[in-house]
């Protein structure tokens, strides 16, 4: 099972952290990846982490703004979101993968983020 958590309103140029906690399966085995939709819009990938060295993958839109990490020990995945723009609001889902970029297996349910002012 995975549980995003963390969402909420922040205004723009603001910060929020969030969290997608493991269970039932290993955590350490797998890489993980955070998704966004907005209303009207498609899914899109924000980042990935791999579970193999920790390296980690952003889409161009989010690059310098936002930082994946995770604790394996903890068995949680986080994203951290700085200097958050009105186009960031979505609902946010994390993901699991054996590696970044082929299928997703696995999907926890979302976590609203809402940026405005």
């Amino acid at each position: 099972q995975l549980q995003a958590s963390g969402g909420g309103l922040v205004q723009p140029g603001g910060s929020l952290r969030l969290s997608c906690a493991a269970s039932g399966f290993t955590l350490h085995y797998y890489a993980i990846g955070w998704f966004r939709q907005a209303p009207g819009k498609e899914r899109e990938g924000v980042s990935c982490i791999r579970s193999s060295d920790g390296n980690t993958y952003y889409v161009d839109s989010v690059k310098g703004r936002f930082t994946i990490s995770r604790d394996n020990a903890k068995k949680t995945v986080y994203l951290q979101m700085n200097s958050l723009k009105p186009e960031d609001t979505a609902v946010y889902y994390c993901a699991r993968t054996r590696a970044c970029g082929i299928e997703y297996d696995y999907w926890g349910q979302g976590t609203q983020v809402t940026v405005s002012s």
